[in-house]
């Protein structure tokens, strides 16, 4: 009998070592859980590769900094941040399958996406998932008519009043052309605006040329009418991939004309075969110049240099995508975001508290949110001089 108990004992014994196992498995597997439960996932979407892939390029690596620096010092409510960065090459459609990997990976919140056709395709699935999304560039007014979705660029109708008041009142021409691309969402929405305000500040437009983006390629045409025209400034409210053919080919043509253009000319030095010296005196408008003196612009730059990313990604989209960050933490603890809140529930956190934020960042001090969702900051010239962007009064 006492053996019998002895056996029995033994194997009462054995098997709770086995559970104990199981349960110290299990344990470490919740462990894992709550980890993740205490990071906050945001995702983003934009061209890592392809002919816009200088500006998702530049995000990727501007956010990643913010995101390596929230961490160090803490992170978001006591969370530490995961990103991770999907590729839709300009696309629209891969925009949207990008946004449902970055579901099925957990995301959420979204930054993003980097261009404005793409984001449009994104912002009808962010609303329906309530996602909070901030983008960093993508500036088209149709991106934010939803209430959760926010920018930190300037909206395309205030970069072509914008432009268009730079120009009048700083008296760098009368006489002005303009080649746009009707066939994209931010540069045909530039375009309408400045027209508006051009006219409104006495601006005597002397041609106007369209290009698609099948044709983006093969400015001869539009060109050569800017040359006849008698203008003195070309207005190009279009991306650098394009602005670099077309400057090119400007320059074969003897075109001797003052340039200006947004945001989207950003980037345009660091163009695979395009020669520097043909942007030299470009204007445009950008909130970020990095040879700018302020402190803030400095520490970026050099943090941003010291991380060892590509020196061709230091621009406005990557300071953009910086700022982004540091504004989704200032809205997250503002709004007391916790690791346990559904998607949802931290969207109607998260937007509710945007009025309410001012974040100082490298593309803005004093940066505040209207309800739409618009960013309210002051613009900012740059010129190209001698291969680097300089601030202009």
């Amino acid at each position: 009998m006492k053996k019998s108990m002895r056996k029995i004992l033994a194997a009462v014994l054995a098997l709770t070592l086995i559970v104990g196992l199981f349960a110290a498995c299990g344990s470490k597997e919740d462990s894992g859980t709550q980890t993740g439960a205490e990071t906050i996932k945001i995702g983003a979407i934009g061209p890592l590769t392809g002919g816009a892939a200088v500006y998702g390029n530049a995000v990727k690596n501007g956010a990643q900094l913010a995101v390596d620096e929230i961490n160090k010092a803490g992170g978001i409510n006591g969370m530490k941040i995961e990103f991770r960065m999907e590729d839709d090459e300009h696309d629209a459609e891969k925009s949207v399958n990008a946004y449902n990997t970055l579901k099925d990976w957990g995301m959420q919140m979204l930054m993003g996406t980097v261009t404005t056709q793409p984001c449009l395709a994104v912002i009808n699935n962010t609303k329906a998932d309530n996602m909070y999304q901030l983008t960093p560039s993508a500036s088209g007014a149709d991106v934010i008519v939803n209430d959760n979705t926010f920018q930190v660029c300037f909206t395309d109708p205030n970069q072509g009043i914008a432009s268009a008041d730079y120009i009048a009142d700083n008296g760098i021409a009368r006489k002005v052309a303009v080649i746009y691309n009707s066939s994209d969402a931010y540069s045909s929405g530039i375009y309408n605006t400045f027209k508006s305000e051009a006219a409104a500040k006495g601006l005597e437009i002397v041609a106007t040329e369209a290009f698609t983006e099948d044709s983006k390629t093969d400015f001869s045409a539009q060109l050569t009418k800017v040359k006849s025209s008698g203008a003195e400034l070309l207005f190009l409210p279009i991306y650098a991939d394009a602005a670099s053919s077309l400057l090119s080919q400007a320059s074969k043509l003897g075109l001797n004309v003052k340039y200006f253009g947004c945001d989207g000319l950003d980037g345009i030095l660091d163009i695979e075969g395009f020669d520097g010296k043909l942007a030299e005196n470009v204007m445009l408008l950008t909130p970020f110049a990095a040879n700018a003196t302020d402190e803030t612009t400095q520490k970026f730059v050099s943090a941003f240099k010291a991380a060892g990313y590509e020196e061709s990604t230091l621009n406005q989209f990557a300071a953009d995508a910086y700022d982004a960050i540091y504004i989704m933490k200032a809205a997250a603890e503002k709004s007391g975001v916790k690791a346990g809140m559904s998607v949802s529930e931290i969207g109607d956190a998260m937007k509710g508290v945007m009025p309410q934020i001012t974040v100082d960042g490298v593309t803005g001090s004093g940066m505040k949110w209207l309800s739409t969702g618009e960013v309210s900051k002051t613009p900012k010239a740059v010129k190209i001089v001698n291969g680097e962007y300089q601030a202009m009064e």
